[in-house]
């Protein structure tokens, strides 16, 4: 497929998400065009560009959330390995299991810590009471978080802080052992200690499953991603203009808009 993101070191190796020739309208409007994109397994993919481009848009489309929008109409493939995301046998709660998504602001459920992990435990996995306990612990051993929490594991996740709230909701989920993690822009509503918190974290999950972070960053995304596609508007749509390794995107991109943007020349 010439639309491709290729591991450097196994070119041959299936990548975990696939998408061909995708659209997405909402309503009358296309707000993306034919995107066809392969995304590496245990890599960090970011997906750059201005705003209102369909980055996005394109994320919502991997797990089907994209269709909660009651306008939203989205055409073409989307493979999360070997499975058709939008064959008609696809069962919602399970492909949102195996690609969980962390949304631009934190948004905790309004219950205790412990609740916020054990209640997915119990909806998606049903893992008895024996083994929450523990499960609770290693994720928020994961995100940093059980150190400062453990001993208010039953006061609502709401009194964190949004550094917190954004970890705890990395942890929420962990807990269901996603091969898919989706980040709108994670870091954004944060400030600028717990915004490195949890780039540091997102960076240290890189080999644990596959990560699709939308970033206005790109110093970070510079910094954390393996693989990086730039989305631009043309003709009042989205599309994708370049993608591949960062070291190639950033340091000698092959379309002019790509040299523009990540020199600050435009966008």
């Amino acid at each position: 497929m010439s639309a491709a993101l290729r591991i450097h070191t196994a070119q041959s190796a299936a990548p975990a998400l696939r998408a061909e020739s995708l659209d997405v309208y909402y309503g009358g409007k296309r707000a993306l065009k034919e995107v066809s994109l392969e995304i590496p397994a245990r890599q960090i993919t970011a997906l750059i560009g201005p705003s209102g481009c369909g980055k996005t848009s394109f994320l919502s489309t991997l797990n089907r959330l994209a269709e909660l929008v009651p306008s939203c109409r989205v055409s073409g493939k989307v493979w999360v390995g070997e499975r058709d995301v939008y064959a008609p046998d696809v069962e919602l709660g399970e492909l949102r299991r195996r690609v969980g998504m962390i949304f631009q602001k934190p948004n905790p459920f309004p219950l205790s810590i412990r609740r916020n992990i054990e209640l997915p435990l119990l909806e998606q996995r049903r893992v008895p009471r024996a083994e929450r306990d523990a499960i609770v612990e290693d994720v928020l051993t994961r995100v940093g978080l059980w150190k400062e929490v453990r001993d208010r594991l039953d006061r609502s996740a709401l009194a964190l802080s949004g550094g917190q709230q954004q970890r705890l909701c990395l942890a929420r989920a962990l807990a269901l052992e996603p091969q898919v993690l989706l980040l709108d822009e994670p870091c954004s509503a944060l400030d600028p200690l717990s915004s490195a918190t949890v780039e540091d974290l997102v960076a240290s999950l890189r080999d644990r499953c596959t990560i699709v972070i939308v970033t206005h960053n790109l110093a970070q995304a510079r910094r954390i991603a393996d693989y990086v596609a730039l989305f631009w508007v043309v003709e009042g749509t989205g599309v994708v203009v370049e993608h591949g390794p960062v070291e190639q995107l950033f340091g000698a991109p092959r379309h002019e808009l790509t040299a523009a943007y990540v020199r600050g020349a435009r966008g």
